[in-house]
């Protein structure tokens, strides 16, 4: 394909859009060797496959679905979201600590958006200057580029793990997110960070209490220190969810203010929340951004940026879902029926990682600490040789940047240790 074709039409950062993405290039390959009639392992989707192999779904949420009215599934949303959807989406944000939040005088906010997705865009778009860089682990979703750099910004990153095992936060490294922190200050009047937690992809590490009481206790320093600096903690809770602390962030940020640590007016904590995984309705793209700030000013005026944002990008989102999702959490059988089938999908997880783990161990393979959620990490230099080498043996994982991602979610129980043996003969 010539380089240059269309050139006289796109514009110069149209041009650069280059490439497949990663993730289903990999995908796509392991179902062209099923094509041709091997028994590939799939270990590249993001979604939850049940162990037959098709997609897991939350019958609940789907006979809900079905029997929603039709104007439910016709009709345009309001453009900010449906108040009941927003009202739930506050929710899901802080669980059991959204109410004591509120009566210690913290107001939220919440834009529907079209999935997780969408809640990143809205948050690139609107809280960092054009130019700016925003501050990621040096281990993250891949697609967080292209939200970022669409918007006119760039990144840098702190290192995912401490290099040194004595630590009191073996699961995020403070010091280094510190020092990085410090440098944007230098240089920026805003600053953003996306820390994607609990059951980080592509890892599954989750942060320890302590290390989310660091982390944000090092966010709100900074923010005292810095008051000519906005600062804007992003939670990306695409898979919280699935976590064995799914409202971890709430307890810390209520224990924080409890505790006495000072909320300046330029810090400003924000949740993206997606329906995608919890309650297994990927194509309905449903979710939100919730924002939560001690001036009730402040979040309505961010309510209204978003919503006016929304309006310019996307107009509405899809409606059905934010009905149907809202409704069923309206009543505590609607809840608790959905919370027993996420639970279910939620054990197929645990058990699967917790066989990876021990067959990992057996062969030495020197799997990164991982928790929860749908993915776990092996760490390596040269990703696409590790990979290749597993899918010679029809073993499909993804190689990205400094490693190798492997779909927990997407792969059956019964060929767990097929994974294990196919990384151990890569590895050597």
């Amino acid at each position: 394909m010539d380089p240059d074709a269309g050139a006289g039409l796109l514009n110069p950062y149209a041009q650069t859009k280059v490439g497949n993405d990663t993730i289903f290039a990999w995908w796509a390959r392991y179902q062209e060797a099923v094509k041709q009639g091997f028994d590939a392992v799939n270990g590249t989707i993001g979604a939850l496959l049940e162990d037959d192999g098709s997609l897991a779904i939350n019958h609940v949420v789907e006979d809900a679905i079905r029997v929603a009215p039709a104007l439910e599934i016709a009709a345009y949303a309001p453009l900010k979201g449906l108040p009941s959807f927003l009202d739930l989406a506050k929710t899901l944000a802080m669980g059991e600590h959204r109410e004591a939040l509120e009566e210690l005088g913290i107001s939220m906010t919440a834009t529907a958006s079209p999935g997780g997705s969408g809640a990143l865009y809205l948050a690139a778009a609107n809280f960092a200057n054009r130019g700016d860089k925003v501050l990621l682990r040096d281990r993250h979703w891949g697609p967080y580029k292209g939200f970022i750099t669409g918007c006119g910004l760039d990144f840098t990153t702190f290192p995912l793990l401490p290099e040194s095992k004595e630590t009191q936060y073996p699961f995020v490294d403070i010091e280094g997110f510190k020092t990085e922190l410090a440098a944007l200050c230098s240089t920026q009047d805003k600053v953003m960070i996306w820390l994607n937690d609990p059951a980080h992809n592509p890892t599954g590490v989750s942060l320890t209490a302590d290390g989310r009481m660091a982390f944000l206790e090092a966010v709100m320093e900074s923010a005292s220190s810095n008051e000519h600096v906005g600062h804007t903690l992003l939670i990306d809770a695409a898979y919280h969810l699935y976590a064995e602390e799914p409202h971890g962030w709430g307890q810390t940020i209520r224990e924080a203010i409890e505790e006495g640590w000072p909320w300046t007016e330029n810090l400003l904590l924000t949740f993206a929340i997606s329906m995608s995984k919890s309650h297994t309705v990927y194509g309905l793209r449903t979710g939100a951004l919730v924002s939560i700030h001690p001036d009730a000013e402040v979040t309505e005026k961010i309510a209204t940026v978003m919503g006016v944002t929304g309006r310019q990008t996307w107009s509405a989102a899809p409606r059905v879902a934010q009905f149907t999702i809202s409704e069923m959490h309206s009543t505590p059988e609607g809840g608790e029926a959905w919370g027993n089938e996420r639970d279910r999908m939620k054990d197929l997880l645990v058990t699967r990682r917790n066989l990876l783990k021990e067959t990992c161990e057996q062969l030495g393979v020197p799997l990164n600490p991982t928790h929860d959620g749908f993915f776990a990490w092996l760490e390596h230099s040269e990703p696409e040789a590790i990979a290749e080498k597993c899918a010679e043996q029809n073993v499909f994982l993804v190689p990205l940047t400094g490693g190798i991602r492997i779909g927990l979610c997407a792969v059956p129980l019964e060929q767990i240790p097929r994974v294990s043996q196919a990384l151990a003969n890569a590895l050597q």
